[in-house]
């Protein structure tokens, strides 16, 4: 049975509709004049029991709107959704109580007291039992790294101290699900990578379902398996992320860097089946290569055969460059899951 299941999920709002200056403001105030906006529409979602999906999209895609209304912030205009088995919207604080939500620009620490005080707080609110906040704390408190914070107010960590501290807010009370909401964003490299391995660590040694919305694709590559893509309100896919790879990226690119005689090992490298020359020079050649009909090794035993080769380098596909094309209509996605 699915942990998170949406059916036909759809929100519409109104927006209104002024024309510039005190004129228009006045007019709207006597007349006010409204638009229907959809920003999400039909979407039908599955989400089995310790999965890791990413759901991107571009910005004003819905994919905060889906969110809101999978946590229970916001009342679907139409369809139906169910977490855990329960409507969360109907089911509030029910349904509160077994998820974990992390929004990338809020906190639900409390600004002026220590991190520690803010855990307990949380201890309360959840009733957590004395037994399992200890253990769950230690945990946490090891794997990200807290110890040193632990007697600072909110106010006085650095983003990427919050958002370690939010994360273990989010899962100190054992939720089955948790809802990220760009949890990466604006922080440096070193902090990011922290946070995706323990992402992968929680998924894979408790069995937390992860729905991860980012528009930092190494979040995406690092953490989740399965990738859905929204736009204009709309589902548009759904599978695994190395099937998009495999679907929509079909070659590898290797950078040779060489002896000598680049033009001679481009001419002969470029005229076999599956192989195009990207650049060339005398010390370094660039080929594509068709990854269905040549491996890695076939390539690179055909240039040590055939050329001066010192080292080289392989460049996987780029995430980045499918999932533009996607959003942009430039693949063909029909049957997709």
């Amino acid at each position: 049975m699915p942990i998170i299941e949406a059916t036909g999920l759809t929100k519409t709002y109104q927006s209104a509709v002024k024309e510039g200056g005190l004129a228009g403001a006045i007019k709207h105030l006597v007349k006010p004049v409204y638009r229907e906006v959809e920003a999400v529409r039909d979407v039908n979602l599955a989400i089995e029991p310790g999965e890791a999906v990413a759901y991107v999209g571009p910005n004003g895609a819905g994919k905060s709107t889906t969110i809101k209304m999978l946590t229970g912030i916001l009342m679907p205009s139409a369809g139906s959704v169910r977490v855990n088995g329960m409507d969360p919207y109907r089911s509030r604080m029910e349904n509160a109580k077994r998820i974990g939500v992390v929004f990338g620009q809020r906190t639900q620490l409390w600004w002026d007291i220590p991190v520690r005080e803010s855990f307990t707080l949380i201890r309360d609110i959840y009733a957590i039992p004395p037994a399992r906040y200890r253990d769950n704390l230690a945990y946490l408190t090891e794997v990200l790294g807290l110890a040193e914070i632990m007697g600072l107010s909110a106010r006085k960590l650095s983003l990427g101290q919050r958002m370690r501290a939010d994360l273990a807010v989010s899962l100190i009370h054992d939720p089955a699900v948790v809802f990220l909401d760009e949890p990466t964003i604006g922080l440096d490299v070193a902090v990011r990578e922290r946070i995706r391995e323990f992402l992968v660590k929680v998924n894979g040694e408790r069995g937390t379902t992860v729905l991860l919305t980012s528009h930092d694709l190494d979040d995406i590559r690092d953490v989740c398996k399965r990738l859905v893509i929204i736009d204009e309100g709309t589902i548009i896919y759904d599978g695994q992320l190395q099937g998009l790879l495999d679907r929509a990226a079909k070659s590898r690119t290797i950078h040779l860097r060489l002896g000598s005689g680049g033009p001679d090992l481009a001419r002969e490298l470029g005229s076999r089946k599956g192989i195009e020359v990207v650049s060339c020079e005398e010390k370094a050649v660039s080929l594509d290569f068709d990854r269905f009909a040549l491996s890695a090794r076939d390539v690179v035993s055909l240039a040590i055969g055939s050329g001066d080769v010192v080292d080289f380098r392989i460049d996987e596909p780029d995430i980045e460059r499918v999932i533009k094309n996607v959003y942009e209509g430039k693949l063909e996605l029909g049957g997709a899951r």
